[in-house]
């Protein structure tokens, strides 16, 4: 099989699993600063709730979901697993991060450097790792302000920075990555082998962990169920779909997600990879303003609403002030 010339542009979006929702928000909105640019629900399980924290408009590269299980079982870190998300923060907001973390009573660690880059971790409120990286190139990346965001624009979140993939050995994954997935390795750091795709840079990220001795991870509350890379076209995605069945890899079929189109697959260490469409995008069913702020549904569970309404817990806006000391509120 020759290797593949086609590229991804970057992450498209990350999803992980959460507990109860109302403390996904609150952390997601109310401490990062993101904005709930879409409030859905699973489409494979309408039960539960599927979140969408965004820039201002849901960009693609800046979207961070999640489906919240309320009562679920946790999930294990371990290997065959995306382990965490680093997000993007301008360089010089390091100090300003430090401190909002501590005064909210999160425990983080750093900063310190990886690849360059300075980085402090942390955890979400159930468990999820994260990293808030200063990225040099964050600036030039395709962002826009969320005016009610509580963080100011010269600190907020740029988007995502990258993800790190836990193996318990480098071969076949790395391989499957540079031959047929488009990437090309950038870096080595501690252990860390770092992969790029599209023209790299923040954003387009995959660092590779080798932790031989690690249990088998686990998909539960407080891990990351996968990660979407970006494709512009629905005609790209299609010759991806076909290349990566001509593998003998198993691959979901095309399925429109009303927001943008997906394909599943898993990656040979059985860490579970997405392909998305840039479009239609968040704003095809929902005016800027009204983004985030109602239980949207695609077309064909729309039906089903009352039902659906029924089994979701209650929720409302996290209360926080902003620089001008307004509180966003939503109708319901």
């Amino acid at each position: 099989m020759k290797s593949n010339k086609r590229q991804f542009v970057g992450i498209h979006h990350v999803t992980a699993i959460a507990g109860n929702p109302q403390e996904n928000l609150d952390f997601y909105v109310g401490i990062l600063g993101l904005r709930l640019v879409k409030r859905s629900v699973n489409q494979d399980d309408p039960g539960t709730y599927h979140f969408f924290y965004a820039d201002a408009v849901g960009t693609p590269g800046t979207d961070l979901t999640f489906f919240a299980w309320p009562g679920g079982l946790r999930g294990r870190d371990g290997t065959g697993q995306l382990a965490s998300v680093a997000l993007a923060i301008p360089s010089g907001s390091m100090e300003y991060w430090m401190k909002r973390l501590a005064d909210h009573g999160v425990p983080h660690e750093g900063p310190y450097r990886k690849f360059d880059e300075e980085v402090i971790t942390f955890s979400d409120v159930h468990g999820q790792a994260l990293e808030l990286v200063a990225a040099k190139d964050s600036s030039s990346r395709p962002w826009e302000f969320w005016a009610d965001s509580p963080i100011p624009a010269q600190h907020a979140i740029r988007g995502i920075h990258g993800v790190v993939l836990k193996e318990a050995s480098e071969y076949p994954t790395a391989s499957f990555l540079t031959e047929h997935l488009g990437f090309r390795l950038v870096a080595e750091d501690g252990g860390r082998k770092r992969f790029a795709v599209g023209r790299g840079g923040s954003g387009a990220w995959l660092d590779l962990l080798i932790t031989p001795y690690a249990p088998r991870g686990r998909v539960g509350v407080g891990t990351i169920h996968h990660v979407a890379w970006r494709t512009p076209s629905d005609e790209e995605q299609k010759q991806w779909w076909q290349r990566i069945r001509n593998l003998g890899v198993p691959i979901s079929d095309i399925i429109d997600r009303f927001w943008f189109r997906s394909v599943y697959f898993p990656e040979p260490g059985g860490a579970l990879f997405e392909i998305a469409t840039d479009g239609p995008g968040f704003m095809v069913d929902q005016a800027f303003g009204e983004l985030g702020t109602r239980l949207v549904l695609p077309p064909w569970l729309e039906p089903h609403r009352a039902e659906i309404e029924r089994a979701l817990l209650p929720i409302h806006r996290p209360e926080f002030y902003t620089e001008s000391g307004r509180i966003p509120t939503w109708e319901d």
